[in-house]
Order: C-alpha cells, then sequence, then structure tokens
C-alpha cells in the first residue's frame, strides 16, 4: 500500500485478492473509502429525486402547472442523470475516484441553491424549472462513478456486498429526502432558511411553508461530503484506463443482456420513486400522500441493501427470474387498487402493492449487479484463452467496473418513461391503466430474457458452464 509523498492519496500497490495484503490493512482501506462514499452517493439520490416531492406543493403555492408539466418535471432529472451516467461510467479510471467524487458532490449544490431560489417567486418561468430538473440529473450520473469507484478495492468474495452496501444506502437517499422534506418545508427551524415562507392554499385551509427548504437544507452536507471525499479516500493506481480500453464493452453482449434487465430492475425503482408521489395525489387526492411517500423507496433500498447473500447463495440469475415474476404480480395488484375492472379503487391496495414493487426491484438491484462481475469474470477464458490467470482478472475487473457503470446509466432512463408514462396515460384516459399494462408486459418479457441467457440450464451464452453462482461480487 505505498505512496508517494507527492500522491499520499494514490495506492500504488493494491492486491485485495492477496489475503495476507487484504488483512494487513487492504480490508481498512478499503472500508473506509466505502463509508465515505455513502453519504456522497446517499446525498446524490436525494437531490436526484428532490423534484418527486417539490412538484407536489407547486400548485398549492401558486404556480399553474398542468399535471402534464408537473409529471414532466419528475421526469426530466432521470433522463439527464441517465445520460451523465453514460459518461460517468468510465471517468473513474480516468480522472481517479478521489477527485471525482469530490467534484460531482459538490456539483450538486447548483440544483440544491436553484430549487432553494427559483420557488420563492410564482412568476418564475417553467423553463426555469426544466433546467432545474435536469441539473437534479448531476446526482444521477454519481450512482455510476460511485459503483465504478467501489468495485475497484474490494476483492470478489467480498465485491457484491460492498456494492450492495453502497447501492442501497445510496438509494436510502430517495427515501430520506421524502422523509425529510416534508418536515422541513413545513417547519423552518428545521433548516437554513433563505427568503420568507409561501402560503399555501390546500383543500380551503391556508397554511405557511419553506419550500425553499427543500433545496437548502441539503448544502451543508454536500460540502462536508465534499470535504470529507477530499480528505479520506484513495485513488488506486492500477484502476488508470483510457476510455479506449473500456469501450471494449459495448462488443460483449452480456453488456446489452444485463442492460435490458437492469432497466427492468433499478429503472423501476427509480421510477416509481419519482412518479408515486404525484400519482397517488392524483388519484387519491384525499389522502395526505406524502406522509407514505417515502415508505415506497425506504423499502427498496433496504431489500437492495439486505438480500445479496440471497443471490450469494443461489444464483443472481435465478433471484432475478424470480424477480420480474413478482413484479408483474404486483402491477396486477396495482390495477386492482386503482379499480381496473370496474373494482372499487382502494389506497390501502394500491400502497401495498407499490410497497410489494419497490421490495421486488430493491431484490432485483442487488441480483443484477451480482451477475455482471460473475459473468465477465468467467467469459475471460474463452476471450482471452492465451492470458495467464492474474491479466484476466485484471481486465475482468476493469470490464466489470465500465459494465456495472454503464448498466447503471440504461437503467436509470427507466426514472424517465415511468413517470412520461403515467402522466400521458393520466393525459390521454384519466387513468394509469395504460400505463400499467406496458409494465406488465416489460416485466414478462424481462423473465424471458434473463431465463434465454442465464436461468435456463442450457442458455444461449451458457453461462451455467461458466459457474455463475460463485460468491457474488
Amino acid at each position: 500500500m505505498s505512496a508517494s509523498r507527492s500522491g499520499r492519496h494514490v495506492l500504488h500497490d493494491w492486491r485485495p485478492e492477496d489475503q495476507a495484503f487484504w488483512d494487513g490493512g487492504g480490508k481498512r482501506l478499503a472500508t473506509r473509502n466505502l463509508w465515505i462514499s455513502v453519504p456522497n452517493l446517499t446525498l446524490a439520490f436525494a437531490i436526484w429525486m428532490v423534484w418527486s416531492v417539490v412538484v407536489a406543493k407547486l400548485r398549492f403555492i401558486g404556480f399553474d402547472f398542468t399535471t402534464d408539466q408537473l409529471f414532466w418535471l419528475t421526469a426530466l432529472p432521470a433522463l439527464s442523470g441517465a445520460t451523465l451516467r453514460v459518461f460517468y461510467s468510465f471517468l473513474v479510471p480516468i480522472l481517479g475516484g478521489r477527485l471525482w467524487t469530490m467534484v460531482s458532490t459538490l456539483s450538486l449544490l447548483v440544483p440544491a441553491v436553484g430549487i432553494g431560489l427559483a420557488v420563492q417567486n410564482p412568476q418564475t418561468p417553467y423553463w426555469v424549472f426544466l433546467a432545474l430538473a435536469l441539473a437534479c440529473g448531476l446526482g444521477g450520473g454519481n450512482f455510476a462513478s460511485s459503483m465504478s469507484n467501489i468495485s475497484f478495492f474490494y476483492p470478489k468474495a467480498e465485491k457484491g456486498n460492498a456494492l450492495a452496501v453502497n447501492a442501497g444506502f445510496g438509494n436510502l437517499g430517495v427515501s430520506l429526502m421524502q422523509f425529510l422534506v416534508p418536515v422541513v418545508i413545513a417547519a423552518g427551524a428545521f433548516a437554513p432558511v433563505v427568503g420568507a415562507p409561501q402560503i399555501a392554499v390546500e383543500k380551503g385551509v391556508e397554511s405557511q411553508i419553506w419550500l425553499q427548504n427543500a433545496g437548502f437544507v441539503w448544502v451543508p452536507f454536500i460540502l462536508a461530503a465534499a470535504a470529507a471525499a477530499w480528505v479520506g479516500m484513495n485513488d488506486i493506481a492500477s484502476a488508470k484506463a483510457s476510455f479506449a480500453s473500456q469501450a471494449v464493452v459495448f462488443k460483449r453482449t452480456h453488456n446489452w443482456v444485463m442492460c435490458y434487465l437492469y432497466l427492468g430492475t433499478f429503472g423501476s425503482f427509480i421510477g416509481f420513486s419519482a412518479a408515486f408521489p404525484l400519482l397517488s395525489k392524483t388519484l387519491f387526492p384525499d389522502i395526505l400522500v406524502l406522509k407514505f411517500a417515502f415508505l415506497g423507496p425506504l423499502v427498496g433500498a433496504a431489500s437492495r441493501a439486505l438480500t445479496g447473500w440471497v443471490s450469494d447463495r443461489f444464483g443472481g440469475e435465478h433471484v432475478t427470474q424470480y424477480v420480474f415474476l413478482a413484479l408483474a404480480a404486483g402491477v396486477g395488484g396495482v390495477l386492482y387498487g386503482v379499480g381496473a375492472g370496474g373494482a372499487p379503487a382502494s389506497f390501502p391496495i394500491f400502497l401495498a402493492a407499490f410497497l410489494w414493487l419497490f421490495f421486488w426491484t430493491g431484490g432485483g438491484n442487488a441480483s443484477t449487479f451480482q451477475m455482471i462481475p460473475a459473468i465477465v469474470r468467467a467469459d475471460m477464458p474463452r476471450l482471452m484463452p492465451a492470458a495467464d490467470p492474474a491479466q484476466r482478472l485484471k481486465v475482468a475487473e476493469m470490464e466489470s467496473a465500465a459494465i456495472v457503470g454503464f448498466t447503471s446509466a440504461v437503467g436509470a432512463f427507466g426514472g424517465f418513461f415511468i413517470p412520461l408514462a403515467f402522466g400521458d396515460s393520466l393525459k390521454a384516459t384519466g387513468r394509469p391503466e395504460t400505463a400499467l399494462f406496458i409494465f406488465l408486459g416489460f416485466y414478462l418479457s424481462c423473465a424471458i430474457v434473463n431465463w434465454a441467457a442465464y436461468a435456463r440450464k442450457r442458455s444461449m451464452l451458457h453461462v451455467q458452464s461458466y459457474a455463475i453462482k460463485v460468491p457474488a461480487e
């Protein structure tokens, strides 16, 4: 673990697969980097999805936006975040994880401060809100680089759990935001207050709220987390790679199959997180939805963080198969809850069905990310028959990190399509059923793709013969 004096944060000797090295201090360093990474990623998710709560209050303080316009505000952060992930996924091996974690976290100040200023004036034009919604995607991009960075620190036997912890607690930022923001906008004393309160009129009742705190409350935490990253994180010298060397993953069939599957798991998690508060408020206007909105992302984040061992034991491809069947069943529950087929609409059933969906998206996020490094590592003997094991392992680590990042980028587009689908369905028919039937068909197609590619005994890519059920990475 030597490092020059001028580059004391750079780890020039990093061998996590060497047990003596790992026990002699490697694990301690990896753990420190992980637990600094976690709050940075948590804040990124909080900023990324902050519009999901803010939009539910805009009409009540004088903003004259249509339901369709509000759904666009919840969808655009996912669009920009997913697009940025494509680039962010390749930046850690180029710039280093320590520098990029600090810079990407500081970039969250742009939407945080911008939202705090914009919501104070009901005359703020809609295009400004569109720009700020796109800027929130800076938080969404951070996931790809954060996961790529942490993947380099851990040996294969512990990589899956480390990625699950990083991602799970990162995802928890959505639930934290949906719990904290309603509190701080209702009581200015809970957060830095800049500007006067707004008068909100809801169901004929007036109240004071500080909607600007939805943005300003995150500022001190962003500054603290960025400082911690700069002071306490490390760069791994051997993790350096050019974009060209990483771009080989675009030629890997596994990359594109996993992108499709992750769109079904993480895309659903982030899409439902963005759409659920506004959808619930639209369908059940008499329910105080913001009291329940945080539960879904909380369940999904906890499921991701706590279920990685299931994929380790039984194989990510098998867990993923059950995930998509469960998601299809969950959509059926939501359809029943909204009154499809003539049944009376029921918020308790609607909420329970969505919590079911969130739970399985979390498990699916863990299982698909368990699959990626195992598939790549197992495919190396075929791709590099003349290379020695050390060379194969190094290339596998680089390709796994790139695929994890790029897959997360594609998956994040679900956060754009799901709110947009609900908005279009409501605009066209006044009901969400059209969007829900589309989701049902997609989940069934994901189950078929996963079965054909990985879960069946004689899959098209012969993953079973490569013993994919190794300990998760």
